[in-house]
């Protein structure tokens, strides 16, 4: 594998192939004639083969440089391509949200169109989150996280009012008839999501259901995955009622009994002290507090 060239002598060479001139180049570049020229040398030397015919008056490409020619352009815009993706528009006129993934997968998502078509103007950035760690908080203006709303240095909006119950596939339900009531689910595998602290155990107990020693169990860290795995028929969830809204909603999941438990936690807008993008912050605040209202 060829060592890459050093970028400078690159883009000499993309300028002086575009204008087929050095003194052109160099004017571009901010450079001097002769600099441009030492650089193609250098280019030239290194890569074993001449690019241009240097002409009294002109210069033409070889055609080692013309086949080398659209291989750096291609280069150099996807650098620049790549650097506007990650960097531009500037940061600040990004609105930057971090969220929990299956909220936003399930609960955001669904919604974000009315936003947009609201402020077409407003760029947005999502980070997903897991399990609500802790993070730089100068890295987005805006947080949604699970818990009880109770965070130091954090204003708190309560989004969600949450109930959980057990979740599983249409098909599991089918070819299981004794699926009937709550004890029923000591021969099914239950599926648990890590980073709740309630769950599987507060809605057993409120069924009056002992689980055995043996009980069949798989863990996972996201809501979203705890639901593929019950939509593929592998085990049965404990879902959280603005999760499941759009999964029973589908018929991917359906709920075999009718027994809902109410939990304190919940979805919460979070705003540090110093959100670096305050107006777009507000808006998006203003319009989810209100998009939260019409979802209970």
């Amino acid at each position: 594998m060829h060592e890459l060239p050093p970028l400078p002598w690159l883009r000499a060479f993309e300028v002086s192939a575009r204008h087929l001139s050095f003194t052109s180049a160099a004017q571009e570049l901010a450079l001097s004639q002769a600099a441009i020229s030492k650089q193609i040398k250098l280019l030239e030397l290194k890569l074993g083969e001449p690019l241009f015919f240097r002409l009294p008056r002109s210069l033409s490409l070889t055609k080692a440089g013309e086949a080398f020619l659209p291989k750096v352009q291609d280069a150099f815009e996807r650098l620049a391509a790549g650097a506007s993706e990650v960097f531009g528009p500037r940061q600040s006129d990004v609105l930057t949200i971090r969220c929990a993934v299956g909220f936003a997968v399930n609960w955001l998502a669904p919604r974000l169109p009315e936003f947009i078509a609201l402020h077409p103007e407003i760029a947005l950035r999502f980070i997903s989150s897991v399990w609500n760690e802790e993070s730089d908080n100068s890295a987005f203006d805006l947080d949604i996280r699970y818990g009880n709303g109770q965070w130091s240095g954090s204003q708190a909006h309560r989004l969600t009012h949450e109930t959980i119950e057990p979740v599983c596939s249409p098909a599991l339900l089918a070819s299981h008839p004794a699926l009937t009531k709550p004890n029923d689910l000591l021969n099914q595998t239950l599926i648990h999501v890590l980073g709740y602290k309630e769950g599987w155990a507060l809605w057993l107990k409120a069924a009056k259901v002992q689980l055995g020693a043996k009980q069949a169990t798989i863990q996972t860290d996201t809501s979203l995955m705890a639901f593929e795995i019950a939509a593929a028929g592998a085990g049965i969830a404990i879902g959280r009622s603005s999760l499941l809204k759009l999964q029973l909603h589908s018929g991917r999941l359906v709920a075999p009994f009718d027994l809902k438990v109410t939990v304190d936690e919940a979805f919460y807008l979070v705003i540090g002290k110093d959100a670096p993008n305050a107006r777009n912050a507000a808006m998006f605040q203003k319009w989810i507090l209100a998009a939260s209202k019409n979802a209970e």
